[in-house]
C-alpha cells in the first residue's frame, strides 16, 4: 500500500486532498502545526470510512530538526513515502505600509522554505527506492494574479513554482515533481473576507464561482498518480479560467 505525507493537512484543501488520497487506497500522513481538534476529527473520518492506515504528525515544516524527525518517523512506520504534498501555506494580508519583516520572514519560512527542507528529506528515500512524486500546492498568486495586500504571500508562491522546476531538474529522472496553482477556493479564510469582494472576484472567473477544495484535491491527485506517468516539471493551473492581471 503507498503512503503520502501532506503538510498543512488539518482543514480546507490539505484537509480535501487528505481524504481523496484515502479513497485512492492511501495510507495517509496528515501533517498539522496548530489544530489539534481538526487534525484528530479528520483522522477519525479517514478511519471509518476508508481502510487505510492514518498517522498525525504535528510540527512546523519550517523548522528543519523537527522535519527530519517527522520524515524519519513515517519511514520506520509505513517503509516509504511515495508521494509527498506540500501544501502548508499562511498568509498575512496588510497593507503594504502595514508589512513587518517579520510577517514576511515568517511567510516564507513556512510557504517556501518548508517545502524545500520536506522535499530535501523526502526524497531522500524516494530516490533509494528510485520512484516517488512531489506535489507541491502553489498559487495563481505566484503566477500572474497580484494583490498588493498580499506580496508576501504572492513573493512565496512564485518561488514554489522556482523551486518545483528546479526539483524536478534535481531529482530526475525517478522523482517526478510538479505544481498545481489554485485560484480563488472556498476554505474558512474566505469566512473574514468582505462579501462585495468575493463577489467581485467571482464575476473575474470564467465559470462564476470559487473552486471547492475537492476540486483542488483531485488535480493533486492527478498529478501525483500513474495517470500523469508522463508529466513533469509543470505547474497546473486550476482557477475556473478567467481574466488575470
Amino acid at each position: 500500500m503507498k503512503t503520502v505525507l501532506v503538510t498543512g493537512a488539518s482543514r480546507g484543501i490539505g484537509r480535501a486532498i487528505s481524504i481523496e488520497f484515502a479513497k485512492k487506497g492511501y495510507n495517509v500522513v496528515i501533517n498539522y502545526v496548530f489544530n489539534d481538534k481538526a487534525a484528530e476529527t479528520l483522522k477519525s473520518f479517514i478511519v471509518e470510512n476508508y481502510d487505510v492506515d492514518v498517522m498525525l504528525w504535528k510540527c512546523d515544516v519550517s523548522n528543519e530538526d523537527d522535519v527530519k524527525i517527522m520524515v524519519e518517523e513515517v519511514v520506520n512506520h509505513f517503509g516509504n513515502i511515495d508521494v509527498l504534498v506540500n501544501n502548508a501555506g499562511v498568509a498575512i494580508d496588510t497593507t503594504f505600509e502595514d508589512k513587518t519583516k517579520e510577517n514576511f520572514s515568517k511567510i516564507l519560512n513556512v510557504n517556501l522554505i518548508g517545502p524545500f527542507l520536506v522535499s530535501k528529506e523526502v526524497s531522500k528515500y524516494m530516490l533509494e527506492k528510485k520512484a516517488g512524486s512531489i506535489v507541491n500546492v502553489a498559487s495563481t498568486n505566484g503566477i500572474d494574479t497580484y494583490y498588493p495586500c498580499a506580496l508576501d504571500y504572492d513573493a512565496s508562491k512564485a518561488g514554489l513554482i522556482s523551486l518545483t522546476h528546479n526539483l524536478s531538474l534535481e531529482l530526475l529522472p525517478y522523482i517526478r515533481v510538479n505544481a498545481v496553482a489554485p485560484g480563488w477556493t472556498n476554505t474558512d479564510q474566505l469566512k473574514e473576507m468582505d462579501k462585495e469582494l468575493i463577489k467581485s472576484e467571482e464575476e473575474r472567473i470564467y465559470l462564476k464561482r470559487f473552486a471547492e477544495p475537492e476540486e483542488i484535491a483531485k488535480a493533486v491527485y492527478f498529478l501525483a498518480s500513474d495517470d500523469a506517468s508522463y508529466i513533469n516539471n509543470e505547474v497546473l493551473r486550476v482557477d475556473g479560467g478567467g481574466n488575470h492581471q
